[in-house]
């Protein structure tokens, strides 16, 4: 019996440990249940931390980025993508009419990236540039706009001269804005690249825009063949595009002042069965199995409209010269401003058209385009150019005095090369104070078959050439308008009359007295700019070496 109890006291104590290890066991598994809560607490903690930021970052990332083409294809839903919809209802305004009067204003503008300078993960700068004006726009991380760090740092991977759109508000800054040509910053919002360049350019807009003397003081600059090879991008500099300008206002000038005295525009063939100077220096093809060439001029045709009872008339067109002329101031191929009138009964009323016209052109050029003027100043300098409000008009024969005084020798029944042509510019300059005169009377051994030779002297023409900057840059005369006479002439100057018959007869059915004047839109701008080359004035040149771009 003594063993009973010793029996019962080892069963409870195995009971009592059993007890124990199912107690661990349950806290064991009641740890590592709450453990599994806990941690998938912090994950679904973590997840709508996540779904938040990522609500947020979706607001702040359709504030920028690249546009779609889709977008781009003048698709009319404006819910194509976040671009369509940001631009939508909005206006573009120019960088040049960024002012300060517009601060505060949102403004919604379109430009190349000229520089991009980005400081910090949270602030960039950005020059945007249009037309050769530019404006700064300044882009700062703030989650109260809306401008996230990803947005600075798309700004940074943007290219030069890639297109973007810039949404902002116009500021003032506290400083000075240098390097650009408005004087207010924009608070960017949202920016879209349009369309993006290659990272590495053949040619960089920075370069092409140096001086001489950036050039001379060490800076990088771009040769000419350099940028005429990658024109499309050297048009970009503020000077070419002032360049332009001018060329543009001086056609206007041309046709206002001209449509107001009574002319009226034509325009003539291109395309000729004979050559419309005389000489060799014409582009010949094959015309459907015929001979042909390209014009020289509208000289034939613009006649043959004053015979049509037009009496005054002008063009516009281009011209062609297949001259090897590889000079500073001769193309190929150019714009031709021409003008044929009938006359009463003096060549000098064709001069009197010169001497009101230009100037009216160059004081139009003064009025409108001087921002252009001081853009292109700025990288070419020049003076002013000096007129008379009564153009200068000197005799051919005055002018042959002038350089026999100053010791230059000159042929009297000759014509004036480059060299004495800047001698009598610079001696007129000393003497009459301008840089614009009319000089006639030419002889005629050197003027066109079609000139009317002097009632007084056959050697000598009716005829007359204008001046800018010791340049010629306008031939005109009067023309002869008896079919004998111009036949007799053609003859003497080598031309098949065969060729230009029809030309000729014109003259046969009655014919009025008439003269005019041609010159070169390209050389008017490359000497109203006192630039030294007028590959700088044309688009894309024409010379004897070039046909491409």
């Amino acid at each position: 019996m003594s063993s009973e109890p010793e029996n019962l006291s080892s069963s409870t104590a195995t009971t009592e440990e059993s007890g124990e290890k199912i107690s661990k066991k349950a806290a064991k598994k009641e740890a590592a249940k709450l453990e599994k809560l806990h941690r998938r607490q912090e994950q679904e903690e973590a997840s709508r931390k996540i779904a938040s930021h990522s609500i947020e970052e979706e607001s702040f990332s359709r504030n920028y980025g690249d546009v779609t083409l889709n977008e781009l294809q003048s698709t009319e839903d404006p819910k194509a993508g976040k671009w369509r919809e940001a631009v939508e209802g909005k206006e573009w305004t120019d960088v040049s009419e960024l002012v300060e009067a517009m601060a505060g204003t949102e403004v919604l503008i379109r430009g190349r990236v000229q520089t991009n300078r980005p400081v910090s993960s949270k602030l960039g700068f950005l020059i945007v540039r249009q037309r050769g004006f530019m404006v700064q726009c300044v882009v700062t991380e703030s989650k109260e706009n809306n401008v996230s760090v990803n947005m600075v740092k798309f700004l940074k991977q943007l290219s030069g001269e890639s297109f973007v759109d810039v949404i902002g508000y116009v500021v003032l800054p506290k400083d000075p804005v240098t390097g650009t040509t408005q004087q207010v910053e924009i608070q960017v919002r949202k920016v879209y690249c349009v369309n993006s360049a290659l990272q590495k350019l053949p040619l960089n807009v920075e370069d092409a825009s140096r001086s001489e003397a950036d050039i001379q003081a060490g800076k990088l600059g771009a040769n000419q063949d350099t940028r005429l090879n990658n024109r499309v991008i050297d048009l970009r500099t503020p000077a070419n595009q002032g360049i332009f300008c001018i060329q543009c206002w001086i056609q206007i000038g041309w046709r206002e002042c001209l449509l107001l005295k009574g002319f009226i525009e034509i325009h003539s063939p291109k395309l000729l069965a004979g050559s419309s100077e005389g000489g060799s220096a014409v582009f010949r093809l094959d015309y459907k199995g015929q001979p042909a060439c390209l014009a020289q001029s509208p000289q034939l045709h613009k006649q043959m409209a004053i015979c049509g009872d037009f009496e005054r008339v002008f063009e516009v067109g281009a011209v062609y010269r297949a001259e090897d002329s590889f000079t500073h101031r001769h193309l190929c191929e150019f714009i031709g401003l021409d003008v044929e009138m009938a006359i009463h009964k003096h060549y000098s009323e064709i001069m009197d058209i010169v001497s009101e016209l230009f100037p009216f052109i160059f004081n139009k050029i003064n009025e409108n385009c001087q921002k252009e003027l001081e853009a292109i100043r700025k990288q070419y300098p020049f003076e002013p150019l000096k007129f008379l409000p009564k153009t200068l008009i000197l005799t051919f024969a005055e002018g042959i005095q002038m350089l026999k005084e100053a010791g230059v020798d000159a042929d009297p029944l000759g014509d004036l090369n480059t060299e004495t042509e800047r001698k009598l510019g610079q001696l007129v300059l000393e003497k009459y104070n301008t840089e614009f005169y009319i000089l006639h009377r030419y002889p005629s051994a050197v003027r066109p078959f079609y000139t009317m030779p002097c009632a007084d002297d056959p050697n000598y023409s009716n005829s007359f050439d204008v001046f800018i900057r010791g340049e010629e840059i306008i031939s005109g005369a009067q023309r002869v308008h008896d079919p004998e006479l111009l036949t007799e002439q053609a003859r003497r100057f080598g031309i098949d009359v065969e060729t230009i018959k029809t030309y000729i007869d014109s003259f046969r059915y009655g014919a009025p007295p008439h003269g005019g004047f041609g010159v070169g839109l390209e050389r008017v701008v490359m000497l109203f700019c006192g630039l030294n080359n007028i590959r700088k004035t044309s688009l894309f040149p024409r010379d004897p070496l070039r046909l491409a771009p």
